[in-house]
């Protein structure tokens, strides 16, 4: 049986329900998955490693390897964990195998960050490592690297009552008179610190996964289902002890562009083309989106402030 959704602006085809991702009606059928198994040629196809990981998993390996297929003509994902994905070339088709005791739950955390985020770049949109939160009729992207509280920032907003477009991939669609972020899917995946600096305790929302200590925010009530225009981009600067933090300071074009330059996904996979669209897409962006540093506290207890703050900053620039 078929199961229909829609994720980052594609209608998607699966032989699976992905979890957290509602069933929907889709326009057309721009990608279609198959989970539970490779292709059959696989195992016989010649490849070529284009990407290494420089981190290693608990098991001493890297934590992900990238092959080239058949030419190019497919990539294949390949964890430590033993998770493999499959992609062709147009990122129209994708395959996904596990092995126990994974589950699908555990796949779809590759899913829907790294790999989708590395499908929208081979059919052309370039993405941010980032969140994103719909103020009034905008969006506003979260951009940092892993750990500087994007999830966390972005949980903090549907807290206050805001919806949110996308956690994890933020596209940059390109309708050349502006940017649209395409809505992701209606959940945020928490650590159990960022769950206890929210709520008091590390226990108030459910694991994401039996294997993973992640933890998973329904955003069923609190999600901005429909593309918005990108309004400004707030890159997570380190924290601190300052009495004045969380302050925003603003960022000329060539940090700016430095700062997205940073926040891109699937950057050390993009061939020459790829970076070459990529950097002047990133320039149009900064001559025509304010992007901003913001400086969290120190204290996770002061993530109301930091809110706050960035919403004083709209406020002030409009």
């Amino acid at each position: 049986m078929d199961y229909r959704c829609s994720i980052y602006g594609l209608g998607i085809v699966t032989n699976r329900i992905i979890p957290g991702v509602p069933a929907s009606t889709i326009a057309s059928e721009d990608l279609r998955i198959s989970f539970g198994s490779l292709p059959a040629w696989l195992h016989t196809a010649p490849g070529e490693a284009c990407y290494v990981a420089d981190y290693n998993s608990k098991c001493g390996e890297p934590a992900l390897r990238v092959f080239r297929l058949l030419d190019g003509k497919y990539y294949q994902f390949y964890y430590a964990d033993q998770t493999q994905f499959v992609i062709d070339r147009s990122g129209s088709e994708l395959w996904a195998e596990w092995s126990a005791p994974l589950t699908l739950e555990d796949t779809a955390t590759y899913l829907l960050g790294p790999v989708l985020g590395f499908v929208m770049l081979l059919r052309g949109v370039v993405c941010l490592h980032a969140s994103a939160v719909a103020i009034g009729d905008k969006a506003i992207a979260l951009v940092g690297p892993a750990g500087s509280g994007k999830s966390t920032t972005a949980a903090a907003f549907a807290e206050r009552g805001y919806s949110v477009l996308a956690e994890d991939v933020v596209t940059l669609d390109d309708r050349r008179d502006r940017f649209l972020v395409r809505p992701g899917y209606p959940c945020i995946r928490l650590w159990p610190p960022a769950v206890k600096a929210l709520y008091g305790v590390e226990t108030h929302l459910p694991k994401l996964t039996p294997n993973w200590d992640k933890c998973y925010l329904d955003l069923s009530e609190r999600f901005q289902g429909e593309p918005l225009p990108l309004a400004a981009i707030y890159q997570l600067g380190e924290r601190h002890h300052d009495s004045d933090a969380p302050y925003v300071a603003a960022l000329d074009r060539s940090e700016g562009l430095m700062a997205l330059v940073a926040n891109t996904y699937a950057t050390k996979l993009m061939d020459r083309q790829m970076r070459a669209r990529e950097f002047e897409l990133l320039t149009r962006v900064v001559g025509s989106v304010p992007v901003r540093r913001v400086t969290p506290h120190a204290d996770p207890a002061r993530i109301n402030d930091l809110c706050v703050t960035i919403l004083n900053d709209i406020k002030d620039h409009r």
